[in-house]
């Protein structure tokens, strides 16, 4: 079984991400999406100390300006994304990235 890989990232003016996927999909998706939905321990945990309630992960200013500072790949599986807040922590594996976003 092969492993759909992205082909091509690109930022786009509005600051969105879009990714080319070797399937065929395109799929778009912004910074605070992905800000978001961090899957390091530390944003797990904060999420699961927040029970049902959604909770800002920045204040409304820290969003408007929340940027992709840099995206590393980790060997053929993943990509680990900083973010302009500081936050690095976080490695994207394939399938969640392919789980995010809206198609383009």
């Amino acid at each position: 079984m092969q492993t759909v890989a992205p082909t091509q990232l690109e930022r786009v003016a509005d600051g969105t991400l879009v990714i080319s996927w070797s399937n065929g999909e395109v799929r778009k998706y912004t910074v605070q999406e992905l800000r978001s939905s961090c899957p390091c321990a530390t944003c797990r945990q904060e999420s699961a100390s927040a029970g049902a309630e959604m909770f800002p992960v920045l204040s409304t200013v820290g969003q408007e300006t929340l940027q992709i500072a840099g995206m590393t790949p980790m060997g053929n599986y993943a990509y680990a994304i900083e973010f302009s807040d500081g936050h690095n922590t976080g490695i994207y594996a394939f399938p969640l990235l392919r789980s995010l976003g809206e198609p383009a």
